[in-house]
C-alpha cells in the first residue's frame, strides 16, 4: 500500500521516530498508493504537534494533482482550527482548490463552522471563487441555512470592498478589533436594540430591501439573507440582519451610526422613520467601540 516506515511513524503519532527516519534519509513528501501524504494523515488524525513538526521540516504544502484535497481542506473537514491556523501561518494557499473546485471557505461555510470561517475571512480569502456547481461560499452557506455564516461573509464582502474604495477606512487596529462574527458587545447593545425595533416594529415588508439597495447590498447578498424563511414575518428578521450588517461596516469605518442612519433614512425616502430617531432612542456610540 506504499506506507513507508516514516509514513507509519507519523500515522501512529510518533514524532521522535519520524524525526529519526527523516535524519536517516526518508522522503518527507512520499505518497502512499492511496495518494496520502504524511502531512495529510497527521491532519486527519489530529496530531497538531506532528503537523507543526512536518511544517518545520519544510514538507510540501501544495497538493499533488492526484490528491483530492489540500492540507487546509482536510483541516477544515476535520473542524481542526489549530491545524488550520498552523497551515495559514506557514503560508498555505488560502484559496487552494480541491477536486470539486471548492476553496476551504466553501467547506467551512457548508459545515457551518463559525470559528474557521472567521479565521479564513480575516486572512483575506477570495470570496468570489465558484465551485463546480457555480456557487460562491456565500451561496453555499445560504443553501445550507447557516444564517450566521451568511451574515459573516456579507460583512467581509462589504468590508473588503470598502477598504479598496476607501483605504483610509481599513482596520488599523487602533480602535476596532476586526471580526465578522455576531456582535454581542455591551458597547453596541443600545444601538442594536434600536435597530431591532426599527426592523421589527417600523419597517414594512420589502422596505428593508429598499434600504439594502440604497446601502449597495448586492443582489446575491439580499438573496442570501432572504433564504432564511421562518414564516410570513420573516422580513422582520431579514431587515434586522441587514441593519446589523450595515452597523458592522459603519463602525469599522469609524462613523457615527446614529448620524448616518438618520441621514440615510431621509435620503432613501424614509423621512417619517428618520423623524422618530431621537437621542433617546438611538444615541451616538462612545469612542473606542469594538466590533466583536
Amino acid at each position: 500500500n506504499g506506507e513507508t516506515p516514516f509514513y507509519l511513524s507519523v500515522k501512529g503519532g510518533h514524532e521522535k521516530c519520524a524525526e529519526l527516519l527523516l535524519d536517516a534519509g526518508s522522503d518527507i513528501n512520499v505518497l502512499t498508493q492511496n495518494n496520502s501524504s504524511a502531512l495529510q494523515v497527521a491532519i486527519q488524525n489530529g496530531h497538531l504537534s506532528l503537523v507543526t513538526f512536518l511544517i518545520g521540516k519544510k514538507i510540501d504544502l501544495v497538493p499533488k494533482p492526484e490528491q483530492k484535497n489540500s492540507p487546509l481542506h482536510l483541516a477544515v473537514i476535520g473542524n481542526n482550527l489549530p491545524v488550520a491556523k498552523s497551515l495559514l501561518d506557514a503560508n498555505h494557499d488560502i484559496n487552494s482548490i480541491n477536486n470539486r473546485k471548492e476553496t476551504p471557505l466553501h467547506l467551512a461555510a457548508d459545515l457551518g463552522n463559525v470559528e474557521l470561517v472567521e479565521v479564513l475571512l480575516k486572512a483575506g480569502c477570495d470570496l468570489k471563487t465558484l465551485d463546480k456547481h457555480g456557487k460562491t461560499a456565500l451561496a453555499v452557506a445560504s443553501r445550507s441555512n447557516h444564517a450566521l455564516i451568511v451574515d459573516m461573509i456579507i460583512k467581509a464582502e462589504r468590508y473588503y470592498t470598502m477598504t479598496l474604495t476607501h483605504p483610509a477606512h481599513s482596520n488599523d487596529g487602533s480602535d476596532f478589533s476586526l471580526s465578522f462574527k455576531q456582535d454581542h458587545s455591551t458597547q453596541t447593545r443600545q444601538v442594536r436594540s434600536s435597530l431591532w425595533n426599527l426592523a421589527y416594529n417600523q419597517l414594512k415588508p420589502c422596505e428593508w430591501k429598499k434600504l439594502a439597495i440604497f446601502w449597495k447590498f448586492t443582489d446575491e447578498q439580499i438573496k442570501a439573507i432572504e433564504e432564511q424563511w421562518t414564516g410570513k414575518k420573516s422580513y422582520k428578521e431579514h431587515g434586522n440582519r441587514m441593519l446589523l450588517i450595515w452597523l458592522h461596516g459603519t463602525l469599522l469605518a469609524h462613523q457615527n451610526p446614529a448620524k448616518h442612519l438618520y441621514e440615510d433614512l431621509v435620503a432613501a425616502g424614509f423621512q417619517p422613520l428618520a423623524g422618530k430617531l431621537t437621542q433617546s432612542t438611538l444615541h451616538c456610540l462612545p469612542g473606542g467601540c469594538s466590533v466583536v
